[in-house]
């Protein structure tokens, strides 16, 4: 699922993809424990997928998703620069 769908979610129902994911994982997991998983691809993505769903439920309960999207357009980033990280 792309994350902007994500994103306009709501929190009950990220509750439920979260619930969701997690299931798939299991199933996911107990094939590639027992070797009948074709592509172990289709595990690690799931786990991506379950990963972005918990960092929008906790911007939302941050309030930092929308933040993070004005942020992200207009291109500001919190880089330092190579004399700060020197010391």
């Amino acid at each position: 699922m792309e994350l902007s769908e994500l994103r306009q979610m709501s929190a009950t129902d990220l509750r439920i993809k979260e619930h969701e994911a997690r299931e798939e994982i299991f199933k996911l997991r107990l094939k590639l424990r027992t070797n009948q998983l074709e592509s172990r691809q289709n595990y690690y993505n799931a786990r991506r997928e379950l990963a972005r769903i918990l960092t929008l439920i906790q911007e939302q309960a941050k309030g930092v998703a929308q933040t993070a999207a004005a942020g992200a357009r207009t291109g500001s980033s919190a880089r330092t620069s190579s004399s700060a990280r020197k010391g």
